[in-house]
């Protein structure tokens, strides 16, 4: 995989104006591209756990306390499969996220990967102009995805969400992991993905997005990186369901480990605590781009890079598949 080799005829990532419409505006919009992404959903799970984790995820909605459902039945709607519902919240991504101020020394800065081992992601990405009651915003999303894990609002703030290390509760993994999802069923709490959602819909300013992502009780734990408009305005948000630990100053990562939170656990993909000595390294000194995507950061399952800048509204993304590259680079 090499960073710097981003041939002029890759694909372009697409700007939705999705407006009111939301999600399921950007699904009738590229539905090319959410058939293609949730066809490799139904490839990579099998059809018979994909419906049977849609049918669960379904009835566990009805009493969740999510603003969202609507979406996601009005995206169910246009696929003719199952998969809508159970991708939405399968949750199962590893990141790599920092928050700084920038060479130029305007604003605060974010950088951000995101890896996951299910193919397509890279290819279909798009970013999406979204409104709500506190502005625009613009959704580095996929077709389909009802929540938010990278989104930008001009003159307000950048976050991202990264996925906290599995809690350890016996010697099997796979056993861990039921047992978590045993717990997500009876909590029945808003997911992290609408809660960062909710935060760009709703609120004007970074000093009540950091509030509303600290205090909101949330149905898993979650780490949250969030990037003002002031060079002091950066924090991550280490959070359990009901507890926050917040590294402020301006300045800070995180990969996919606690790191102000007294939890150990499974990591997340690919060297976590490697990937956030590599980013904590360039963080304040590379220029806006993608340099900084290199291994560990760069690896077989990114599919997601974005440079992200609320105060001056700069946004670059570049989407990749475990070979690369899978697009040009969408800059704004």
């Amino acid at each position: 995989m090499d960073d710097l080799s981003t041939p002029a005829d890759l694909p372009v990532i697409p700007l939705v104006d999705a407006g009111q419409g939301g999600p399921p505006a950007v699904a009738e919009a590229e539905r090319a591209r959410f058939k293609d992404l949730f066809r490799a959903g139904r490839d990579h799970y099998g059809p018979l756990f994909l419906g049977l984790g849609d049918r669960l995820t379904k009835r566990w909605l009805a009493d969740c306390p999510t603003p969202y459902r609507a979406d996601l039945d009005a995206c169910a709607a246009q696929l003719d499969h199952a998969g809508v519902y159970m991708l939405n919240l399968s949750y199962e991504w590893s990141c790599t996220t920092a928050v700084g101020c920038p060479p130029s020394g305007r604003g605060n800065r974010m950088l951000r990967t995101l890896d996951w081992p299910l193919h397509g992601l890279g290819r279909n990405v798009v970013v999406a102009r979204q409104g709500g009651g506190a502005g625009d915003w613009l959704n580095v999303t996929w077709p389909g995805f009802v929540g938010v894990a990278t989104a930008m609002a001009p003159g307000r703030f950048a976050a991202a969400l990264n996925q906290p290390p599995m809690k350890i509760c016996t010697a099997s993994c796979w056993l861990d992991w039921a047992i978590e999802r045993t717990r997500v069923w009876r909590r029945r709490l808003m997911p992290p993905t609408h809660l960062l959602r909710l935060a760009f819909e709703t609120c004007p300013t970074y000093a009540a997005a950091k509030i509303l992502l600290a205090e909101t009780p949330i149905a898993v734990p979650a780490f949250f990186s969030l990037s003002g408009t002031a060079p002091h305005e950066g924090c991550v948000i280490e959070r359990t369901e009901t507890e926050a630990f917040v590294r402020d100053g301006g300045g800070g990562a995180i990969a996919n480990h606690w790191v102000a939170g007294p939890f150990t656990g499974r990591s997340r993909g690919v060297d976590s605590p490697g990937r956030l000595t590599r980013i904590e390294a360039c963080r304040d000194g590379v220029e806006d781009g993608f340099d900084w995507v290199v291994p560990p950061i760069l690896n077989p399952t990114t599919r997601l890079a974005v440079t992200t800048n609320a105060a001056t509204g700069g946004l670059r993304v570049r989407g990749y598949e475990a070979a690369g590259a899978a697009t040009g680079d969408f800059t704004l």
